[in-house]
């Protein structure tokens, strides 16, 4: 694979397919999220205390000096709502608030929430409550405070100004007294004198004046100081946390399901697994030698085994036969599996296995043959009959005296038929395992095959062999001394333990990585460690259920 061939598997398009398999893929997260989720909705609904919620509805009015007049355009800007807003959220309006609920200041204002619509003149007092009662007391209570701190504050501020006027007429009216007393008694009002004309223009000016401030101060104290009213109190039945139960508890699962899509997409970024051939043939670059899935039994699909065989047939079957050494990143990819299913593929094909494995995977790997055996049972070889010529019969002449004993009497003639020694055993066949029994009476061989047990290997290794078809597999240790027949090597994972990579370095290297388990980075670190001891992957054989 050149550089060309792993940037276009690098860019893999990722489609909905996608996107909705990475959830499912990471099912443990996504089904924690949303079990985490709903267990917080259900403590929510039935173990916590449910929150009842009242509301009161006010309308706030301005002051209106002529409740008679027709209003002016742009109601809501008789009133500054921002501060009406403020005074109904006020000290004052909390603690009449706890007063009225018993319960303390800080736990009010918490529950206490005022509304006030954009371009209106009405105010919502929102109050959740333990209880029914409680909530519609604290709703009805807070609105009625703050007409009543609004109605104070306006009458303080009517008193302030009444008491500014009534100051002003006094001295006005001390002023006309003054002026009063100092007009004369005696003067003509025909004729009166420039001080007189004076005099009685300033107090002209003063009644006046007087007139005037009396009108006011009539205005105000005639001004409609009513706050406003509420026109819709709060009453029972009021809403509460637990009346949409059924609604919380499907938000809860939708809410539960997208954060563990959202838990999966995070995980599957922070601990990337191989997924699809094209993400390990990047990691790896090397050919795809074949995909073996698994069956309902959990073991390798014979088909597909057959066919990574044929595809290692190539080199197998060569010249430059050397040890095939299958390595992976870590132990749970199916590599035992998939060497114990080659091992078996080949010796039903009649070939005899070296298989090297490591002392602390033998137990395994001869339950795994086993199995194999099971289902491929040992073929017996039996010898083909051959038409032999057979041969002429020996004539040994006998002479003996003719009648009266006379010489030179007829000599008889007596046949006497050979005795056929048994055939010897076949070199090839008896290294084999094959022991013939031969008799007289018949021309055919009889062939018991037995199992024997190998010579010893070194390396850990105990000489265990089991017929599977028509082979053999031996069980080697993994640095035994080389033999006849082909050899497999199934290596301890390479990430840790370097052994199947010392073997490598003589044969071939496949790896053997796990769909949705084999992580991209293991993958990766591996082919660079191969690759720097000087080993060239020569395959990749990818396990696992799925879609490449």
């Amino acid at each position: 694979m050149d550089v060309t061939d792993v940037a276009t598997a690098r860019q893999h398009p990722v489609g909905l397919a996608e996107l909705a398999r990475i959830p499912v893929r990471r099912w443990r997260e996504s089904l924690a999220a949303v079990a985490l989720v709903v267990v917080g909705a259900l403590v929510y609904l039935f173990v916590l205390p449910a929150t009842y919620t009242a509301t009161t509805a006010v309308v706030v009015r301005p002051v209106v000096t002529d409740p008679f007049s027709v209003p002016s355009g742009g109601a809501d800007r008789a009133v500054n709502m921002t501060a009406e807003s403020g005074i109904a959220g006020s000290n004052e309006v909390i603690d009449k608030v706890a007063a009225i609920t018993g319960r303390e200041s800080s736990d009010v204002a918490d529950a206490l929430e005022v509304e006030t619509p954009v371009g209106g003149q009405v105010m919502r007092f929102q109050y959740a409550g333990h209880s029914e009662s409680e909530a519609v007391a604290g709703a009805n209570g807070a609105a009625q405070a703050y007409l009543n701190l609004r109605r104070g504050i306006y009458e303080n501020q009517r008193a302030g100004v009444l008491k500014s006027y009534d100051e002003t007429i006094s001295v006005v009216t001390a002023q006309r007294t003054t002026t009063q007393r100092s007009l004369p008694g005696n003067q003509s009002t025909t004729n009166p004198s420039p001080r007189t004309s004076a005099l009685l223009d300033q107090l002209r000016a003063l009644n006046d004046q007087l007139a005037t401030l009396a009108e006011q101060r009539s205005k105000v104290a005639s001004a409609d100081l009513s706050p406003g009213s509420v026109t819709s109190a709060a009453r029972a039945p009021v809403p509460s946390t637990r009346d949409s139960a059924p609604l919380i508890l499907v938000a809860g699962v939708l809410g539960g399901l997208l954060l563990g899509g959202l838990v999966a997409f995070v995980r599957e970024a922070l601990d990337r697994r191989v997924r699809t051939s094209a993400e390990a043939l990047a990691a790896v670059g090397a050919p795809l030698l074949g995909g073996v899935r698994r069956n309902r039994g959990g073991q390798p699909d014979e088909s597909d085994l057959r066919y990574l065989v044929l595809a290692l047939a190539r080199w197998v079957d060569g010249p430059q036969a050397g040890p095939l050494v299958l390595l992976s990143a870590a132990a749970d990819e199916g590599r035992e599996r998939i060497t114990a299913g080659i091992a078996a593929v080949l010796a039903a094909d009649s070939h005899e296995v070296r298989l090297g494995v490591a002392p602390e995977s033998a137990d395994r790997m001869r339950l795994l043959l086993l199995d194999a055996q099971r289902r491929t049972p040992p073929v017996e070889r039996v010898a083909s009959k051959l038409s032999r010529p057979r041969p002429a019969p020996v004539s040994t002449p006998v002479t003996g005296g003719g009648g009266g004993g006379g010489a030179g009497g007829p000599e008889d003639t007596v046949v006497i038929p050979a005795v056929r020694k048994p055939r010897p055993f076949p070199a090839a066949d008896a290294a084999n395992g094959a022991v013939y029994r031969s008799t007289t009476t018949d021309d055919r061989t009889e062939v018991i095959p037995v199992t024997r047990p190998a010579e010893p290997a070194a390396g850990g290794g105990d000489g265990w062999e089991v017929r599977i078809g028509a082979g053999r597999v031996h069980l080697v240790g993994l640095d035994a001394t080389p033999g006849a027949g082909l050899t497999v090597l199934d290596a301890p994972p390479a990430l840790h333990d370097e052994r199947g990579v010392r073997a490598a370095r003589e044969g071939r290297a496949v790896l053997v990585a796990a769909r949705d388990r084999t992580r991209v980075a293991q993958l990766t670190r591996l082919t660079e460690r191969l690759r720097a001891v000087g080993v060239e992957p020569f395959g990749l054989v990818l396990t696992g259920d799925g879609r490449g």
